[in-house]
């Protein structure tokens, strides 16, 4: 596998979302920024919120779209042109409803499962070989109740337990930053 070279949150721009289950994404970026000691800062040419790591002697880049979930794609596309980064050292991270709050897993390909923002960030690199962390929000029960159900904030619980899968999620990034994405998977798996 190759070194990840842009991690990219997945969420909504603005104050009413900040607090709402589609933006698990942009929280687990924003832990990986503070971790590391980094600020977001807006860059319009990304059409989104751009922060720089150091590993291993290689730049990452944190992204967070600010094009609203269902054009996510235009900002990562637009980032990955500018810096050379193929799909393959691409991972997305997302809320994910058939993972129970506190669940993170590792994925590699794949469809967009009917998540809007995999879906055109699909079409916009015209390929679905980027990698995925995705991280549970659980399922409102019924296909009706979705929009509103990821459009809210979690409870108090769930909450901690995304809180709790992002924190474990954060600790294989050695190993996915160093493109070793098996050994990742299997440790973030078997906690």
């Amino acid at each position: 596998m190759s070194c990840i070279k842009l991690i990219v949150g997945l969420g909504n721009p603005g104050k009413q979302y900040e607090q709402t289950r589609h933006n698990a994404g942009f929280w687990f970026v924003e832990e990986v920024a503070r971790q590391y000691q980094v600020q977001f800062r807006p860059e319009t040419k990304f059409l989104g919120d751009v922060a720089r790591v150091q590993s291993n002697g290689m730049d990452v880049w944190l992204l967070k779209p600010m094009t609203f979930m269902n054009r996510s794609g235009q900002s990562i596309q637009s980032l990955a042109n500018f810096y050379k980064i193929s799909a393959d050292e691409i991972l997305v991270v997302h809320d994910e409803l058939d993972l129970a709050p506190g669940v993170a897993k590792l994925k590699s390909n794949g469809g967009h499962g009917g998540h809007n923002g995999l879906r055109d960030t699909i079409a916009a690199l015209g390929t679905r070989t980027f990698h995925r962390l995705r991280l549970g929000i659980g399922h409102p029960g019924h296909k009706d109740q979705v929009v509103d159900y990821v459009l809210r904030a979690p409870s108090k619980p769930d909450f901690q337990a995304i809180e709790d899968a992002i924190y474990d999620a954060s600790h294989v990034l050695p190993e996915l930053l160093s493109g070793e994405m098996e050994r990742a998977m299997h440790q973030l798996h078997t906690q």
